[in-house]
Protein backbone atom coordinates (compact mmCIF):
# COMPACT_ATOMS: atom_id res chain seq x y z
CA UNK A 1 0.00 0.00 0.00
CA UNK A 2 1.41 3.11 -0.64
CA UNK A 3 2.37 5.46 2.20
CA UNK A 4 0.28 8.50 2.41
CA UNK A 5 1.71 11.67 3.95
CA UNK A 6 0.35 12.16 7.07
CA UNK A 7 -0.90 16.03 7.72
CA UNK A 8 0.72 16.72 11.43
CA UNK A 9 -1.04 18.77 13.62
CA UNK A 10 0.48 22.07 15.30
CA UNK A 11 2.90 21.44 18.02
CA UNK A 12 0.81 22.53 21.07
CA UNK A 13 -2.25 20.72 19.43
CA UNK A 14 -0.18 17.66 19.33
CA UNK A 15 1.32 18.28 22.82
CA UNK A 16 -3.02 18.52 23.98
CA UNK A 17 -3.85 15.01 22.55
CA UNK A 18 -0.44 13.67 24.37
CA UNK A 19 -1.51 15.20 27.69
CA UNK A 20 -5.16 14.01 27.27
CA UNK A 21 -3.98 10.10 26.42
CA UNK A 22 -1.98 10.50 29.51
CA UNK A 23 -4.44 11.63 32.04
CA UNK A 24 -7.24 9.31 30.31
CA UNK A 25 -4.92 6.32 30.88
CA UNK A 26 -3.48 7.08 34.00
CA UNK A 27 0.55 7.62 32.21
CA UNK A 28 3.18 9.58 33.63
CA UNK A 29 2.67 13.49 33.60
CA UNK A 30 2.98 15.32 30.44
CA UNK A 31 4.18 18.82 29.38
CA UNK A 32 3.31 22.07 28.05
CA UNK A 33 4.88 24.73 25.93
CA UNK A 34 7.46 26.08 28.46
CA UNK A 35 9.53 23.08 26.81
CA UNK A 36 9.05 20.69 29.23
CA UNK A 37 9.53 17.21 28.33
CA UNK A 38 6.33 15.26 27.31
CA UNK A 39 6.20 11.14 28.49
CA UNK A 40 4.46 10.04 25.24
CA UNK A 41 1.59 7.61 25.69
CA UNK A 42 2.14 3.74 26.04
CA UNK A 43 2.07 1.63 23.43
CA UNK A 44 -0.93 -1.15 23.31
CA UNK A 45 -0.37 -4.47 21.89
CA UNK A 46 -2.58 -6.88 20.55
CA UNK A 47 -2.91 -10.88 20.20
CA UNK A 48 -3.47 -12.64 17.94
CA UNK A 49 -7.23 -13.48 16.26
CA UNK A 50 -9.77 -16.20 18.03
CA UNK A 51 -13.01 -17.39 18.25
CA UNK A 52 -15.62 -14.38 18.88
CA UNK A 53 -17.33 -17.08 21.70
CA UNK A 54 -15.58 -20.11 22.86
CA UNK A 55 -13.70 -19.64 25.97
CA UNK A 56 -10.71 -20.13 23.92
CA UNK A 57 -11.15 -17.00 22.12
CA UNK A 58 -10.90 -14.88 25.80
CA UNK A 59 -7.88 -12.12 25.26
CA UNK A 60 -7.54 -12.59 21.41
CA UNK A 61 -8.15 -9.94 19.10
CA UNK A 62 -9.28 -9.67 15.64
CA UNK A 63 -8.85 -6.59 13.24
CA UNK A 64 -11.62 -6.57 10.54
CA UNK A 65 -13.64 -4.27 8.27
CA UNK A 66 -17.38 -4.36 7.62
CA UNK A 67 -19.55 -3.85 4.43
CA UNK A 68 -23.57 -5.05 3.57
CA UNK A 69 -24.61 -6.08 0.82
CA UNK A 70 -27.26 -3.55 -0.02
CA UNK A 71 -25.06 -0.63 0.56
CA UNK A 72 -22.37 -1.94 -1.89
CA UNK A 73 -23.89 -4.66 -4.54
CA UNK A 74 -24.43 -3.54 -8.06
CA UNK A 75 -27.56 -5.53 -10.32
CA UNK A 76 -29.34 -5.91 -6.52
CA UNK A 77 -32.89 -5.47 -7.92
CA UNK A 78 -34.50 -8.39 -6.52
CA UNK A 79 -34.11 -6.28 -2.62
CA UNK A 80 -37.16 -4.02 -1.36
CA UNK A 81 -34.51 -1.04 -1.26
CA UNK A 82 -34.71 -1.49 -4.85
CA UNK A 83 -38.21 -0.81 -5.44
CA UNK A 84 -38.35 1.39 -2.49
CA UNK A 85 -35.95 3.78 -3.88
CA UNK A 86 -35.91 3.45 -8.05
CA UNK A 87 -37.19 6.20 -10.00
CA UNK A 88 -41.06 5.91 -10.71
CA UNK A 89 -40.33 5.21 -14.70
CA UNK A 90 -38.50 2.15 -13.69
CA UNK A 91 -41.45 0.52 -11.49
CA UNK A 92 -40.25 2.24 -8.22
CA UNK A 93 -40.93 4.38 -5.20
CA UNK A 94 -38.41 6.61 -5.57
CA UNK A 95 -38.16 7.19 -2.13
CA UNK A 96 -34.52 8.77 -1.61
CA UNK A 97 -31.96 8.87 -3.50
CA UNK A 98 -32.25 5.59 -5.47
CA UNK A 99 -29.62 2.62 -4.39
CA UNK A 100 -28.83 1.74 -8.22
CA UNK A 101 -25.46 0.08 -8.72
CA UNK A 102 -24.24 1.28 -4.86
CA UNK A 103 -20.29 0.74 -5.27
CA UNK A 104 -19.97 -2.28 -7.45
CA UNK A 105 -19.39 -4.53 -4.98
CA UNK A 106 -21.35 -7.43 -6.60
CA UNK A 107 -19.16 -7.13 -10.05
CA UNK A 108 -15.64 -5.82 -8.17
CA UNK A 109 -16.07 -8.63 -5.30
CA UNK A 110 -13.32 -10.71 -6.16
CA UNK A 111 -10.62 -7.35 -6.79
CA UNK A 112 -11.79 -6.11 -3.52
CA UNK A 113 -10.61 -8.64 -1.64
CA UNK A 114 -7.03 -7.26 -2.34
CA UNK A 115 -7.79 -4.36 -0.65
CA UNK A 116 -8.90 -6.13 2.12
CA UNK A 117 -5.16 -8.11 1.98
CA UNK A 118 -3.52 -4.94 1.58
CA UNK A 119 -5.33 -3.45 4.94
CA UNK A 120 -3.38 -6.76 6.75
CA UNK A 121 -7.12 -7.20 8.68
CA UNK A 122 -7.76 -10.86 9.93
CA UNK A 123 -11.68 -10.95 9.32
CA UNK A 124 -14.08 -9.15 6.89
CA UNK A 125 -17.74 -9.03 7.72
CA UNK A 126 -20.22 -9.16 5.20
CA UNK A 127 -23.37 -9.80 4.23
CA UNK A 128 -25.46 -12.28 1.72
CA UNK A 129 -28.42 -10.93 0.38
CA UNK A 130 -31.40 -13.04 0.56
CA UNK A 131 -33.05 -11.18 -2.34
CA UNK A 132 -30.27 -12.60 -4.30
CA UNK A 133 -30.20 -15.83 -3.13
CA UNK A 134 -34.33 -16.40 -3.02
CA UNK A 135 -35.44 -13.75 -5.88
CA UNK A 136 -39.04 -15.25 -6.20
CA UNK A 137 -40.20 -17.27 -2.90
CA UNK A 138 -38.73 -20.99 -3.16
CA UNK A 139 -36.50 -20.18 -6.13
CA UNK A 140 -33.11 -20.62 -5.25
CA UNK A 141 -30.61 -19.03 -7.93
CA UNK A 142 -27.57 -21.20 -7.87
CA UNK A 143 -25.27 -19.07 -9.82
CA UNK A 144 -25.79 -16.14 -6.71
CA UNK A 145 -24.66 -19.05 -4.03
CA UNK A 146 -21.89 -19.75 -6.67
CA UNK A 147 -20.91 -16.07 -6.47
CA UNK A 148 -20.36 -15.67 -2.32
CA UNK A 149 -18.83 -19.05 -2.41
CA UNK A 150 -16.09 -17.42 -4.54
CA UNK A 151 -15.76 -15.00 -2.75
CA UNK A 152 -15.37 -16.76 0.78
CA UNK A 153 -12.64 -18.70 -0.95
CA UNK A 154 -11.28 -15.80 -2.42
CA UNK A 155 -11.09 -14.49 1.32
CA UNK A 156 -9.92 -17.91 2.89
CA UNK A 157 -7.08 -17.85 0.19
CA UNK A 158 -5.64 -14.67 2.07
CA UNK A 159 -6.23 -15.45 5.39
CA UNK A 160 -8.85 -13.67 5.56
CA UNK A 161 -11.84 -14.90 8.11
CA UNK A 162 -15.00 -14.74 6.51
CA UNK A 163 -17.45 -13.07 9.00
CA UNK A 164 -21.27 -13.78 7.67
CA UNK A 165 -24.66 -11.68 8.51
CA UNK A 166 -27.52 -13.13 7.49
CA UNK A 167 -30.00 -10.35 7.54
CA UNK A 168 -28.74 -6.27 7.31
CA UNK A 169 -31.47 -4.08 6.48
CA UNK A 170 -32.72 -5.61 3.71
CA UNK A 171 -35.73 -8.48 2.20
CA UNK A 172 -36.68 -9.90 -0.80
CA UNK A 173 -39.40 -7.62 -2.63
CA UNK A 174 -42.09 -10.96 -1.72
CA UNK A 175 -41.01 -10.54 2.22
CA UNK A 176 -43.07 -7.40 1.99
CA UNK A 177 -44.00 -5.63 -1.21
CA UNK A 178 -43.84 -1.32 -0.33
CA UNK A 179 -45.82 -0.76 -3.53
CA UNK A 180 -48.78 -2.54 -1.29
CA UNK A 181 -48.34 -1.95 2.16
CA UNK A 182 -52.05 -2.42 2.68
CA UNK A 183 -51.75 -6.18 1.53
CA UNK A 184 -55.16 -6.02 0.34
CA UNK A 185 -55.10 -9.92 -1.05
CA UNK A 186 -53.68 -11.17 2.12
CA UNK A 187 -49.98 -13.35 2.36
CA UNK A 188 -49.03 -14.43 -1.33
CA UNK A 189 -46.05 -16.14 -2.78
CA UNK A 190 -45.47 -12.07 -3.98
CA UNK A 191 -46.01 -10.24 -0.81
CA UNK A 192 -46.18 -12.18 2.60
CA UNK A 193 -47.42 -8.96 3.89
CA UNK A 194 -44.37 -8.26 6.04
CA UNK A 195 -43.42 -8.21 9.73
CA UNK A 196 -46.65 -7.26 11.18
CA UNK A 197 -49.08 -9.77 9.85
CA UNK A 198 -50.78 -12.33 11.99
CA UNK A 199 -50.39 -14.78 9.18
CA UNK A 200 -47.78 -13.43 6.93
CA UNK A 201 -45.33 -13.64 9.58
CA UNK A 202 -45.56 -16.74 10.55
CA UNK A 203 -44.37 -18.10 6.85
CA UNK A 204 -41.45 -15.07 6.98
CA UNK A 205 -39.71 -17.22 10.10
CA UNK A 206 -40.14 -20.25 8.36
CA UNK A 207 -38.79 -19.11 5.35
CA UNK A 208 -36.57 -17.09 7.18
CA UNK A 209 -34.97 -20.51 8.90
CA UNK A 210 -34.69 -22.00 5.41
CA UNK A 211 -32.92 -19.37 4.48
CA UNK A 212 -29.97 -19.77 7.35
CA UNK A 213 -30.37 -22.99 6.56
CA UNK A 214 -29.06 -23.14 3.18
CA UNK A 215 -26.00 -20.80 3.64
CA UNK A 216 -25.09 -23.28 6.64
CA UNK A 217 -25.05 -25.90 4.07
CA UNK A 218 -23.19 -24.35 1.55
CA UNK A 219 -20.46 -22.45 3.51
CA UNK A 220 -20.64 -23.79 6.85
CA UNK A 221 -17.34 -25.94 5.74
CA UNK A 222 -16.05 -22.27 5.37
CA UNK A 223 -17.43 -20.17 7.75
CA UNK A 224 -17.41 -20.83 11.56
CA UNK A 225 -18.64 -16.97 12.37
CA UNK A 226 -22.41 -16.08 11.46
CA UNK A 227 -24.51 -12.49 12.84
CA UNK A 228 -28.25 -13.38 12.36
CA UNK A 229 -29.53 -9.90 12.55
CA UNK A 230 -27.69 -6.06 11.94
CA UNK A 231 -28.80 -3.81 14.18
CA UNK A 232 -32.41 -4.93 15.10
CA UNK A 233 -33.64 -1.68 17.26
CA UNK A 234 -32.94 0.38 14.55
CA UNK A 235 -34.13 -1.54 11.77
CA UNK A 236 -37.36 -1.93 12.82
CA UNK A 237 -37.55 1.54 14.13
CA UNK A 238 -36.54 2.93 10.60
CA UNK A 239 -39.09 0.49 8.38
CA UNK A 240 -41.91 -0.01 11.00
CA UNK A 241 -41.61 2.36 13.33
CA UNK A 242 -40.75 5.74 11.48
CA UNK A 243 -41.14 4.44 8.16
CA UNK A 244 -37.95 5.87 6.42
CA UNK A 245 -36.67 2.15 5.54
CA UNK A 246 -38.97 0.10 3.30
CA UNK A 247 -41.64 -1.05 3.59
CA UNK A 248 -42.16 2.82 4.85
CA UNK A 249 -44.46 1.61 7.66
CA UNK A 250 -45.63 4.28 10.73
CA UNK A 251 -46.17 2.86 13.87
CA UNK A 252 -43.88 4.84 16.49
CA UNK A 253 -46.48 8.17 17.34
CA UNK A 254 -49.22 6.21 18.16
CA UNK A 255 -49.67 4.28 21.42
CA UNK A 256 -52.23 1.66 19.64
CA UNK A 257 -49.90 1.19 16.67
CA UNK A 258 -46.65 0.80 18.82
CA UNK A 259 -47.97 -1.76 20.97
CA UNK A 260 -50.47 -3.27 18.79
CA UNK A 261 -48.79 -3.20 15.59
CA UNK A 262 -45.07 -2.67 16.63
CA UNK A 263 -44.56 -4.53 19.36
CA UNK A 264 -45.63 -7.79 17.42
CA UNK A 265 -42.57 -6.64 14.52
CA UNK A 266 -40.08 -6.98 16.94
CA UNK A 267 -41.50 -10.25 18.65
CA UNK A 268 -41.37 -11.80 14.74
CA UNK A 269 -38.32 -10.67 14.51
CA UNK A 270 -36.69 -12.07 17.35
CA UNK A 271 -38.37 -15.22 16.43
CA UNK A 272 -36.37 -14.82 13.29
CA UNK A 273 -33.50 -14.82 14.97
CA UNK A 274 -34.03 -17.50 16.82
CA UNK A 275 -35.23 -19.55 13.93
CA UNK A 276 -31.42 -18.63 11.52
CA UNK A 277 -29.68 -19.53 15.04
CA UNK A 278 -31.45 -23.12 15.07
CA UNK A 279 -30.62 -23.66 11.67
CA UNK A 280 -26.68 -22.36 12.06
CA UNK A 281 -26.39 -23.92 15.56
CA UNK A 282 -27.77 -27.47 13.73
CA UNK A 283 -26.29 -27.74 10.43
CA UNK A 284 -22.76 -25.95 10.52
CA UNK A 285 -20.75 -28.89 12.41
CA UNK A 286 -17.68 -27.95 10.14
CA UNK A 287 -14.54 -26.23 12.60
CA UNK A 288 -13.18 -24.86 9.39
CA UNK A 289 -10.72 -22.34 11.21
CA UNK A 290 -9.80 -25.32 14.13
CA UNK A 291 -10.81 -22.48 17.10
CA UNK A 292 -12.58 -25.23 18.41
CA UNK A 293 -15.85 -23.79 17.56
CA UNK A 294 -17.59 -24.77 14.62
CA UNK A 295 -20.47 -21.92 14.58
CA UNK A 296 -19.53 -18.85 16.56
CA UNK A 297 -23.74 -17.58 16.24
CA UNK A 298 -24.49 -13.92 17.18
CA UNK A 299 -26.01 -10.56 16.13
CA UNK A 300 -25.35 -7.17 16.59
CA UNK A 301 -26.39 -3.96 18.23
CA UNK A 302 -26.84 -0.37 17.83
CA UNK A 303 -25.71 1.28 20.64
CA UNK A 304 -25.35 5.23 21.08
CA UNK A 305 -24.80 7.40 24.64
CA UNK A 306 -28.03 8.85 25.60
CA UNK A 307 -28.06 11.83 27.93
CA UNK A 308 -30.41 13.08 29.62
CA UNK A 309 -31.40 16.98 27.90
CA UNK A 310 -33.82 19.83 28.06
CA UNK A 311 -34.05 22.97 25.81
CA UNK A 312 -30.91 21.74 24.11
CA UNK A 313 -28.48 21.70 27.74
CA UNK A 314 -27.79 18.98 29.65
CA UNK A 315 -30.82 18.45 32.29
CA UNK A 316 -30.91 16.51 35.72
CA UNK A 317 -34.84 16.60 35.49
CA UNK A 318 -35.93 13.29 37.16
CA UNK A 319 -38.28 12.80 33.99
CA UNK A 320 -35.41 13.40 31.89
CA UNK A 321 -33.08 10.93 33.67
CA UNK A 322 -35.62 8.35 33.14
CA UNK A 323 -36.66 9.07 29.63
CA UNK A 324 -32.91 8.73 28.77
CA UNK A 325 -32.92 5.21 30.41
CA UNK A 326 -35.72 3.95 29.18
CA UNK A 327 -34.53 4.55 25.48
CA UNK A 328 -31.66 3.53 26.72
CA UNK A 329 -33.16 0.02 27.50
CA UNK A 330 -34.71 -0.03 24.10
CA UNK A 331 -31.71 0.03 21.76
CA UNK A 332 -29.41 -2.01 24.25
CA UNK A 333 -30.69 -4.17 26.94
CA UNK A 334 -34.59 -5.04 25.31
CA UNK A 335 -33.14 -7.53 22.88
CA UNK A 336 -30.10 -8.90 24.30
CA UNK A 337 -32.33 -10.00 27.51
CA UNK A 338 -35.24 -11.27 25.86
CA UNK A 339 -32.99 -13.84 23.59
CA UNK A 340 -30.57 -14.70 26.80
CA UNK A 341 -33.78 -15.49 28.94
CA UNK A 342 -36.03 -16.19 26.62
CA UNK A 343 -38.62 -13.39 27.42
CA UNK A 344 -40.43 -10.69 26.13
CA UNK A 345 -41.32 -7.45 27.21
CA UNK A 346 -44.90 -6.41 25.39
CA UNK A 347 -45.60 -3.12 26.77
CA UNK A 348 -41.74 -1.90 26.64
CA UNK A 349 -42.05 -1.40 30.66
CA UNK A 350 -38.44 -2.69 31.49
CA UNK A 351 -39.94 -6.21 32.64
CA UNK A 352 -39.99 -9.31 30.71
CA UNK A 353 -42.66 -11.08 31.62
CA UNK A 354 -44.07 -12.63 28.57
CA UNK A 355 -42.55 -15.91 27.77
CA UNK A 356 -41.21 -17.11 24.45
CA UNK A 357 -38.79 -19.73 25.61
CA UNK A 358 -38.00 -20.65 22.03
CA UNK A 359 -35.43 -17.42 21.38
CA UNK A 360 -33.43 -18.15 25.07
CA UNK A 361 -30.13 -18.95 24.60
CA UNK A 362 -29.39 -17.86 21.33
CA UNK A 363 -26.62 -15.32 21.17
CA UNK A 364 -22.98 -16.57 21.91
CA UNK A 365 -21.35 -13.11 20.88
CA UNK A 366 -22.82 -9.45 20.90
CA UNK A 367 -21.20 -6.68 18.40
CA UNK A 368 -21.66 -4.00 19.56
CA UNK A 369 -21.89 -0.77 17.18
CA UNK A 370 -21.48 2.46 18.18
CA UNK A 371 -21.52 6.13 16.51
CA UNK A 372 -22.82 8.81 18.70
CA UNK A 373 -23.83 10.84 21.84
CA UNK A 374 -27.19 12.47 21.90
CA UNK A 375 -29.66 13.81 24.29
CA UNK A 376 -33.53 12.51 25.36
CA UNK A 377 -36.03 14.84 26.84
CA UNK A 378 -39.26 13.96 28.30
CA UNK A 379 -40.43 16.98 26.97
CA UNK A 380 -42.84 16.64 24.52
CA UNK A 381 -43.41 12.72 24.65
CA UNK A 382 -43.71 11.98 20.69
CA UNK A 383 -43.00 8.58 21.25
CA UNK A 384 -46.01 7.30 23.26
CA UNK A 385 -45.64 4.50 26.05
CA UNK A 386 -41.77 5.69 26.68
CA UNK A 387 -42.87 9.28 26.91
CA UNK A 388 -39.81 10.73 25.71
CA UNK A 389 -38.08 12.46 22.82
CA UNK A 390 -35.22 11.65 21.60
CA UNK A 391 -32.51 13.64 19.23
CA UNK A 392 -31.71 12.55 15.45
CA UNK A 393 -30.51 14.59 13.44
CA UNK A 394 -33.65 17.66 12.27
CA UNK A 395 -35.96 15.78 15.09
CA UNK A 396 -34.92 18.20 18.07
CA UNK A 397 -37.69 19.76 20.16
CA UNK A 398 -35.01 20.73 22.53
CA UNK A 399 -33.31 17.40 23.22
CA UNK A 400 -30.02 17.75 21.02
CA UNK A 401 -27.15 18.81 23.23
CA UNK A 402 -24.27 20.94 22.24
CA UNK A 403 -20.99 18.67 21.68
CA UNK A 404 -18.14 18.06 23.75
CA UNK A 405 -15.91 19.87 21.15
CA UNK A 406 -17.58 21.57 18.10
CA UNK A 407 -14.63 19.51 15.46
CA UNK A 408 -16.79 16.77 16.84
CA UNK A 409 -19.41 17.51 15.44
CA UNK A 410 -20.11 15.23 12.09
CA UNK A 411 -22.06 16.93 9.60
CA UNK A 412 -23.31 15.01 7.21
CA UNK A 413 -25.43 12.71 9.60
CA UNK A 414 -25.96 15.22 11.88
CA UNK A 415 -24.37 13.99 15.48
CA UNK A 416 -21.48 14.32 17.66
CA UNK A 417 -18.98 11.84 17.81
CA UNK A 418 -17.77 10.95 20.91
CA UNK A 419 -14.79 8.87 21.66
CA UNK A 420 -15.26 7.85 25.77
CA UNK A 421 -18.78 6.84 24.48
CA UNK A 422 -18.14 3.40 23.19
CA UNK A 423 -16.11 2.74 26.61
CA UNK A 424 -18.89 3.32 28.39
CA UNK A 425 -20.75 1.15 26.58
CA UNK A 426 -18.53 -1.65 27.13
CA UNK A 427 -17.96 -1.60 30.69
CA UNK A 428 -21.83 -1.54 30.72
CA UNK A 429 -22.47 -4.41 29.15
CA UNK A 430 -19.97 -6.25 30.74
CA UNK A 431 -21.46 -5.91 33.94
CA UNK A 432 -25.03 -6.85 32.65
CA UNK A 433 -23.68 -9.60 30.77
CA UNK A 434 -20.00 -10.68 32.23
CA UNK A 435 -20.26 -13.76 30.28
CA UNK A 436 -21.29 -12.98 27.18
CA UNK A 437 -18.13 -11.91 24.80
CA UNK A 438 -18.05 -8.98 22.61
CA UNK A 439 -16.84 -7.37 19.44
CA UNK A 440 -16.97 -4.00 18.31
CA UNK A 441 -18.37 -4.77 14.98
CA UNK A 442 -18.99 -1.51 13.71
CA UNK A 443 -17.19 2.03 14.08
CA UNK A 444 -16.61 4.85 11.97
CA UNK A 445 -17.01 8.29 11.05
CA UNK A 446 -18.03 10.10 8.14
CA UNK A 447 -16.02 12.52 6.45
CA UNK A 448 -14.48 13.37 3.48
CA UNK A 449 -10.96 13.72 5.76
CA UNK A 450 -8.80 10.94 5.82
CA UNK A 451 -7.09 12.61 8.44
CA UNK A 452 -10.70 12.61 10.60
CA UNK A 453 -10.64 8.38 9.59
CA UNK A 454 -7.07 8.21 11.36
CA UNK A 455 -8.18 9.99 14.53
CA UNK A 456 -10.94 8.20 14.72
CA UNK A 457 -9.59 4.48 14.18
CA UNK A 458 -6.60 5.55 16.94
CA UNK A 459 -9.01 7.08 19.32
CA UNK A 460 -12.11 4.30 19.15
CA UNK A 461 -8.74 1.38 19.63
CA UNK A 462 -7.67 3.53 22.56
CA UNK A 463 -11.24 3.63 24.10
CA UNK A 464 -12.04 -0.36 23.47
CA UNK A 465 -8.29 -1.15 25.63
CA UNK A 466 -9.77 0.99 28.40
CA UNK A 467 -12.71 -1.25 28.66
CA UNK A 468 -10.41 -4.81 27.85
CA UNK A 469 -7.75 -3.41 30.89
CA UNK A 470 -10.87 -3.03 33.17
CA UNK A 471 -11.93 -6.40 32.41
CA UNK A 472 -14.69 -6.36 29.45
CA UNK A 473 -14.14 -9.42 27.01
CA UNK A 474 -13.61 -7.37 23.92
CA UNK A 475 -12.38 -9.85 20.60
CA UNK A 476 -11.77 -7.39 18.17
CA UNK A 477 -12.61 -3.94 15.65
CA UNK A 478 -14.52 -4.05 12.64
CA UNK A 479 -14.42 -0.57 10.50
CA UNK A 480 -17.40 0.95 9.00
CA UNK A 481 -17.04 0.89 6.55
CA UNK A 482 -14.33 -0.73 3.97
CA UNK A 483 -15.00 1.75 1.53
CA UNK A 484 -17.75 4.45 0.68
CA UNK A 485 -21.03 3.09 -0.18
CA UNK A 486 -24.85 3.58 0.25
CA UNK A 487 -25.91 4.67 3.15
CA UNK A 488 -29.43 3.99 3.46
CA UNK A 489 -32.06 7.05 3.69
CA UNK A 490 -29.17 9.24 3.63
CA UNK A 491 -27.61 7.90 0.13
CA UNK A 492 -24.51 8.50 -1.20
CA UNK A 493 -23.75 12.08 0.77
CA UNK A 494 -22.36 10.65 3.73
CA UNK A 495 -18.34 8.42 3.14
CA UNK A 496 -17.70 5.93 5.98
CA UNK A 497 -14.99 4.31 3.71
CA UNK A 498 -11.06 3.52 4.76
CA UNK A 499 -11.29 3.86 1.28
CA UNK A 500 -12.98 6.36 -0.89
CA UNK A 501 -15.04 5.56 -4.08
CA UNK A 502 -14.91 7.58 -7.39
CA UNK A 503 -18.94 6.92 -7.86
CA UNK A 504 -17.65 7.49 -11.94
CA UNK A 505 -15.30 5.36 -12.17
CA UNK A 506 -15.87 3.41 -8.69
CA UNK A 507 -12.42 3.04 -8.25
CA UNK A 508 -11.38 2.35 -4.26
CA UNK A 509 -8.26 4.73 -3.35
CA UNK A 510 -7.20 4.33 0.25
CA UNK A 511 -7.32 6.87 2.99
CA UNK A 512 -4.90 8.07 5.93
CA UNK A 513 -7.50 6.17 7.83
CA UNK A 514 -6.42 2.83 5.74
CA UNK A 515 -2.86 3.52 5.93
CA UNK A 516 -2.92 3.78 9.77
CA UNK A 517 -5.40 0.95 10.10
CA UNK A 518 -3.17 -1.16 7.94
CA UNK A 519 0.04 -0.38 10.30
CA UNK A 520 -1.73 -1.28 13.44
CA UNK A 521 -3.22 -4.61 11.99
CA UNK A 522 0.21 -5.56 10.83
CA UNK A 523 1.98 -4.53 13.02
CA UNK A 524 -0.36 -5.42 15.87
CA UNK A 525 0.26 -2.95 17.79
CA UNK A 526 -0.98 0.83 18.19
CA UNK A 527 2.21 2.40 18.47
CA UNK A 528 2.87 5.49 20.64
CA UNK A 529 3.75 7.99 17.77
CA UNK A 530 0.10 6.68 16.38
CA UNK A 531 -1.59 7.84 19.55
CA UNK A 532 0.10 11.12 20.07
CA UNK A 533 -0.58 12.07 16.61
CA UNK A 534 -4.33 11.29 16.42
CA UNK A 535 -5.46 9.97 19.42
CA UNK A 536 -6.99 11.86 22.62
CA UNK A 537 -9.90 12.74 23.19
CA UNK A 538 -9.28 16.75 22.65
CA UNK A 539 -10.62 18.69 19.07
CA UNK A 540 -10.33 16.69 16.01
CA UNK A 541 -9.10 17.82 12.17
CA UNK A 542 -12.06 20.39 11.36
CA UNK A 543 -14.64 19.44 9.19
CA UNK A 544 -13.51 22.62 6.03
CA UNK A 545 -16.44 24.95 5.53
CA UNK A 546 -18.10 23.54 8.79
CA UNK A 547 -18.80 25.62 11.95
CA UNK A 548 -20.76 23.68 14.41
CA UNK A 549 -24.69 26.18 15.41
CA UNK A 550 -25.88 25.23 18.98
CA UNK A 551 -25.88 21.76 18.34
CA UNK A 552 -24.62 19.02 15.92
CA UNK A 553 -28.14 18.81 14.46
CA UNK A 554 -28.36 21.79 13.02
Amino acid sequence: MPMLARRRRHATLARGLACASTLLFGLASCGDDTGETVTPPAPISYAQPGSLSAASGKGSFQFGAASAATQIEDQNENTDWWIYTAPEAQGGLAKGEFVGDASMGYSKAIEDVAIIKELGLDSYRFSIEWARIEPERDLIDEAALAHYSDFIDALLSEGIEPVVTIHHFSNPVWVDDPRDLDCVNGPTDTNLCGFDHPEGSLEIIEEFREHAALLAERFGDRVDTWGTMNEPVNYLLAGYGAGYFPPGKRYLLSEENLLGKFVPVVRTYLRMHAAAYGALDELDTVDADGDGDAASIGLTLSVGVWKPARNNAPSEDPADVEGARRVEYVYHHLFVDAVRQGKFDPDLDGTLDEELPEIGGTIEWLGVQYYFRTGVTAQNGLIPVLGVTPCFGFFDFGSCLPPVDATHCVPTMKYEYYEPGIYEVLRDFSGRWPDLPMVVSESGIATELGTRRAEHVVRSLEQIQRAIDEGSDVRGYFHWSLYDNFEWAEGYHPRFGLYTVDYTTYARSPTEGATVLAEIAKARELTSEQRQTYGGTGPMTPEPGYEAGPTCAY
